[in-house]
Parts: C-alpha cells; sequence; structure tokens
C-alpha cells in the first residue's frame, strides 16, 4: 500500500500551471496589458488591439505578439466579432494561478 503524498504538496499540474503564466507575465509591458484589459473588462468596455495601440504606443505587431503570449498562457480569452477580435480576461486561470502560488508560498 502506497502512502498518500501530503495534501499541501505541489501537483506536477500547479508547477507547470505556475511556470507557464509567471513566464507569461515576465514582461513588464505584458502585465500592463493584462491589467488595462483587465479593468477595461471590469467596467464592461471591449478591448482590441487598436484599443492597446492607442493606450501604449507600441507599434501593431509588437502588441500582437505580447496579447498572443498571454493567449497562449491562457490569461485571455479572445472573441471575434466582424474583423475584430476582443480581449477578455480568463478569470479561472488567474484565480487557479493565485490558488498554487498560494498553497507554494505555505509549504514548509
Amino acid at each position: 500500500m502506497r502512502l498518500r503524498k501530503e495534501l499541501d504538496e505541489l501537483q506536477e499540474k500547479e508547477v507547470l500551471l505556475i511556470a507557464q503564466i509567471s513566464d507569461a507575465l515576465a514582461h513588464p509591458v505584458r502585465i500592463k496589458i493584462f491589467r488595462f484589459i483587465m479593468l477595461q473588462n471590469k467596467q464592461r468596455k471591449p478591448v482590441c488591439n487598436k484599443d492597446l495601440v492607442g493606450e501604449f504606443g507600441y507599434a501593431q505587431a509588437t502588441i500582437s505578439q505580447h496579447v498572443k503570449k498571454l493567449i497562449d498562457a491562457d490569461l485571455l480569452q479572445v472573441k471575434k466579432q466582424d474583423r475584430f477580435s476582443y480581449y477578455y480576461v480568463h478569470l479561472g486561470t488567474l484565480q487557479n494561478y493565485l490558488d498554487a502560488t498560494r498553497k507554494f508560498e505555505n509549504m514548509r
């Protein structure tokens, strides 16, 4: 009979989640973009690339690269409407990340 691991021990999927999200948020511009989208979503305002270019002043290609990293980490969801893609914060992924980091913090 195998003994179960302690409940507070991090599971492999939590370790991978922390690494993936931390990597996506490792660039200051991505943190600013993520925060901007989160605040706009909170006010129920749609956000597209044009809005991000106007807010941050970077080239559209640069913004797209940063947004893609956030989408790949599942921090942002995309909803296409006509020719535009609108970005929304995926709160479930953010909450899972916060839970995993708290669990990590409490390990001693």
